[in-house]
């Protein structure tokens, strides 16, 4: 399923803030209050060298295009602009193109460059016709600047006809703290509820805790370095449960860590979970001790497992023998949490893509993503269902990695079972990013939960710059740097950033944190008394307000059941998703226009969390 891209808010424009200068010509496109800063035709932009203007490639028409013609772009052909900024902003850079040679869907590489340096590489589909599309979103400084389309180095043969650059629209960011766990615990909400206030403004500071004993069990070594280094320590810590397992477990103090963490000294925590499988499953018995050395969490395909990953979700098999245990071990130390009221930000089976869908080998780096999305998604659900539902777990905020990648969202198991999205970056897995902010992956995981989801940054070397994150709007709820060198490295995080990084007046850090953190009901705006009416279905009550109840219906009830809950959030996402197996009522977009704008978008599905949420 593809999703529509998200309702953004929109920029102010202001159209004296930008000068085009060495054009010839210079037609706008378009005119009225909502203009772009910049829109013109091709044609009209200075030429670089491979480029031209035509009405036609070798005798072959293209109808359609605007103006008197259009740019052939051949090879490293394009063309450039000008502009003077008023104001350093983030910018949005699209054309009207045609890839004109090969299939429908096959693409050809063009490149775009700012000042002489390339910014992004972007892979334009051939659609067999003119179709717009965007070179995606970047901070550009005050002042005068060069952008080219078809810089060297591009495979190029597009044809170009409009160009049009403005302010980029970026995302509300505005997530209603309404945990996906009905049952959640009071902390949990708790929590929620102050992560989706900082969520947008500022970013909290995390650090990843060595497993297993490492610095010869100095597992404080890291929040150490970073007090020494800064004065601060980091709000979020990072833990691992992998050593609780059938096979080699052993109690290693995780949990308490963890209890501790939260309990004692204020922090916020989060956790994976690195399971386990035995290589030699076939010879594997359940029950039995296996050597850690010969117990992998890799890919059948690169450890020679017979674990089959598939064979979990059928019940009766080894495989959902063993997952069921794990699970049950994994369950006693998160009710261990439970009952001492520590939350916890929980990712399971994380980074399950992996390589899948981006190298051509079609393998994932962890056995839990190798038999692909589908089976994942799967597997994720029945974690889910069997600590919440058999174990009693209602402590988590379910947080999922995904990828950067078109085919990403295919590894998304729905909104019903996540409750924010994570990424995990790294040098060079794909790009070298430096203290790049990586904004456009953040505005892409953004855009795939059509901004119902907080995104965060789980796992990185370098932290990104706060200033660019700042800048660009980045803004990640967490960032979480992997432990060791990762951290204390100059070659990844230098002394002097993070310095600036820990005193930034946009960064949280541990002694930042609210004191009444786990109580936590908001900064809140004053309560208004209203009269209530309570419609009760099943054992779940919502409470609306007396003049909720319009002539049109239950406002936010899609699904005409006489109640709104999630089930009316998922069911109106995946309608704005474009899920052509969704069949809503008359009734149900009746009532679902929440914002009165006319349209069905991710505002409507917020404004239904928020009525969840009590929150108006």
């Amino acid at each position: 399923m593809q999703s529509r891209k998200i309702k953004l808010r929109a920029g102010a424009v202001v159209l004296s803030a930008l000068l085009v200068t060495n054009m010839t010509g210079f037609r706008p496109l378009t005119a009225g209050a909502a203009e772009p800063l910049l829109a013109v035709e091709a044609e009209d932009c200075t030429l670089l060298s491979g480029g031209e203007v035509a009405t036609k490639v070798y005798n072959d028409e293209y109808p359609g295009y605007s103006g008197e013609g259009f740019v052939w772009a051949t090879n490293s052909g394009g063309m450039k602009i000008e502009v003077d900024l008023e104001k350093g902003a983030m910018y949005e850079l699209k054309t009207r193109c045609w890839t004109y040679l090969g299939e429908k869907g096959e693409t050809r590489l063009q490149t775009v460059a700012v000042d002489g340096e390339v910014i992004g590489s972007y892979y334009i589909p051939n659609e067999k016709e003119w179709s717009d599309f965007s070179f995606g979103y970047f901070y550009l400084d005050e002042g005068k600047h060069t952008i080219q389309i078809g810089a060297s180095g591009s495979w190029g043969y597009i044809l170009y006809d409009t160009v049009t650059f403005d302010y980029a629209v970026m995302p509300e960011l505005d997530i209603a703290p309404v945990p996906v766990d009905g049952k959640a615990t009071d902390e949990t909400k708790a929590l929620l509820t102050y992560l989706t206030e900082q969520y947008g403004k500022q970013i909290i500071s995390g650090q990843q805790e060595i497993y297993g004993g490492g610095n010869d069990g100095n597992m404080e070594l890291e929040f150490e370095y970073l007090y020494e280094k800064t004065g601060k320590y980091p709000a979020v810590r990072g833990f691992d449960l992998m050593n609780y397992n059938p096979l080699y477990g052993w109690e290693d103090g995780t949990t308490e860590r963890a209890i501790d963490w939260v309990s004692e000294r204020g922090g916020i925590a989060t956790a994976s979970w690195h399971i386990n499988v035995p290589i030699d499953f076939e010879g594997y018995t359940l029950g039995d001790a296996v050597d850690w050395q010969k117990c992998t969490y890799k890919n059948y395909q690169s450890s020679n497992s017979t674990f089959n990953t598939e064979n979990i979700l059928t019940e009766g098999t080894k495989e959902r023998a063993y997952f069921d245990e794990a699970v049950r071990m994994l369950a006693e130390q998160l009710l261990l949490m439970q009952e001492a009221n520590v939350p916890l930000i929980f990712r399971p089976l994380h980074e399950a893509q992996g390589n899948y869908g981006r190298y051509g080998d079609g393998t994932a780096w962890f056995w839990w993503g190798d038999r692909g999305p589908e089976v994942f998604k799967e597997l994720w659900k029945l974690l889910y269902t069997k600590l919440t539902e058999e174990y009693g777990v209602h402590n988590c905020i379910w947080e999922l990695n995904l990828y950067e990648l078109d085919n990403s969202i295919e590894w998304y198991p729905g909104a019903e079972y996540v409750d924010m999205i994570a990424y995990d970056k790294y040098e060079g897995s794909p790009h070298k990013w430096g203290t790049d902010p990586a904004t456009s992956v953040f505005l892409k995981l953004v855009n795939d939960s059509n901004d119902t989801k907080m995104v965060a940054l789980s796992e990185c070397d370098k932290i990104p710059a706060i200033d660019g994150m700042v800048n660009e709007g980045a803004w990640w709820l967490y960032f979480c740097p992997w432990y060791g060198e990762f951290l204390m490295s100059e070659n990844h995080n230098t002394v002097a950033d993070l310095k600036k990084t820990y005193n930034s007046d946009y960064v949280i850090t541990l002694d930042e944190l609210p004191e009444d953190l786990y109580q936590y009901s908001g900064s809140g705006t004053e309560a208004t008394t209203t009269t209530t009416t309570t419609t009760t279905t099943s054992d779940t009550t919502t409470s609306t307000t007396s003049t909720d109840l319009t002539e049109k219906g239950l406002p936010g009830d899609v699904n005409v059941d006489k109640v709104v809950d999630i089930s009316d959030v998922i069911l109106l996402s995946r309608y704005v998703a474009e899920d052509i197996t969704v069949g809503i009522t008359v009734s149900g977009l009746a009532v679902a226009d929440l914002n009165g704008d006319g349209n069905y978008t991710a505002a409507d599905t917020t404004i239904i969390l928020k009525i969840i949420a009590k929150l108006i």
